[in-house]
């Protein structure tokens, strides 16, 4: 089965052809940080209209980096949600649209089970079962996974995303948006030991997380080193960074041992934008090697939101049987363990 995968939940324009047989064969991206850089975050309007602009153009492009026409595409994949309903839309619109035209069927993707599969698309994929820990800017969970659809919540933010923590964060110390990167980028040359950060939640039992705290504490401590500029020295700037980050990186990695520890599982998943953050890849797997578990991650390209993913996770039902009808799907929030497991579309989830 050949199936074309559309991305559209929020500010990336992806777009993928997916083939059960050779695997991927090929996928185009367009970032929208440019178009909301100057508003420190994601306009939904302007988001909406950019995917509009650049879906269409997109898929073009992606047909003939296939090499394939549209009568040689089975199926068509898109995000139906979780994500700003407007950007939904429009993915959904012309994936319905499309499939209608080329008389093939159709299904809406949950955005984070295509984030959870990503990995799949490696050439030394995981095996089920595997705990997964879903990092991005709008959701940071840790999940039991059984199969495809067979998804149970083990712990999730109270608040923040660790993605959304890193961008205001970055937003604390002036620096570009996205803040994810540009955290990194100035922890590299920060000093580790001057200031240490709470590792919030980490004191007592469970796997939920809270970073609203740990948001509060790098507010107070930049503005305990302001001097007569507006922000702190450089260094400093740097040091706090640094602190933010090992701050952040240590919370996941202690909670995603304990998710192993309470399944008794030895294979990790770490999906989404965060989880191309190297610091927290490294510390993880020097971890879950002295746990004598491993730990499993997208390419880089793969972190982040693409087409690729939808393609192979939309793929993966369509071969099961699954498919949507004839109404445009979009669905602003979505939980993941709702999900039908794969086959029967009705049957109960194990």
């Amino acid at each position: 089965m050949r199936v074309l995968g559309i991305e559209t939940s929020c500010d990336e324009t992806g777009v993928a052809v997916y083939d059960s047989q050779a695997g991927l064969l090929a996928h185009t991206l367009y970032s929208q940080v440019a178009v909301h850089a100057d508003y420190g975050g994601v306009v939904p309007e302007l988001a909406s209209r950019d995917h509009v602009r650049k879906l269409l153009p997109l898929i073009r492009q992606t047909l003939a980096d296939a090499n394939c026409t549209g009568e040689q595409i089975d199926g068509i994949a898109y995000t139906a949600g979780p994500g700003l309903v407007g950007a939904l839309m429009v993915g959904g619109a012309v994936g319905r649209s499309l499939a209608y035209a080329w008389n093939i069927p159709a299904i809406g993707v949950h955005h984070m089970e295509g984030h959870l599969l990503a990995p799949m698309l490696e050439t030394e994929p995981p095996d089920f079962p595997f705990v997964a820990l879903l990092v991005s800017g709008g959701h940071t969970q840790l999940v039991a996974v059984a199969g495809i659809g067979r998804y149970e919540i083990l712990g999730e933010s109270l608040d923040d995303a660790a993605g959304e923590a890193f961008d205001k964060a970055a937003k604390m110390l002036d620096l570009d948006y996205p803040g994810g990167p540009e955290i990194a980028r100035l922890a590299e040359r920060g000093d580790p030991d001057r200031f240490r950060f709470p590792r919030p939640m980490t004191d007592r039992p469970g796997l939920d997380f809270s970073f609203s705290g740990l948001k509060t504490f790098t507010l107070n401590t930049v503005a305990e080193h302001r001097g007569d500029a507006v922000l702190p020295d450089e260094q400093t700037v740097a040091d706090i960074a640094c602190a933010f980050q090992e701050a952040v990186v240590d919370t996941l990695v202690i909670k995603c041992r304990r998710a192993l520890d309470q399944t008794g599982m030895k294979t990790l998943v770490i999906a989404g934008g965060v989880s191309a953050n190297r610091r927290l890849r490294n510390k993880l797997e020097a971890a879950l090697a002295r746990q004598g578990a491993r730990v499993y991650y997208a390419r880089n390209e793969f972190c982040t939101d693409n087409g690729a993913m939808i393609a192979y996770a939309g793929c993966q039902r369509l071969l099961a049987g699954q498919h949507d009808d004839l109404a445009i799907r979009a669905i602003p929030r979505w939980p993941m363990d709702t999900l039908p497991p794969l086959g029967n579309p009705d049957a109960p989830k194990q």
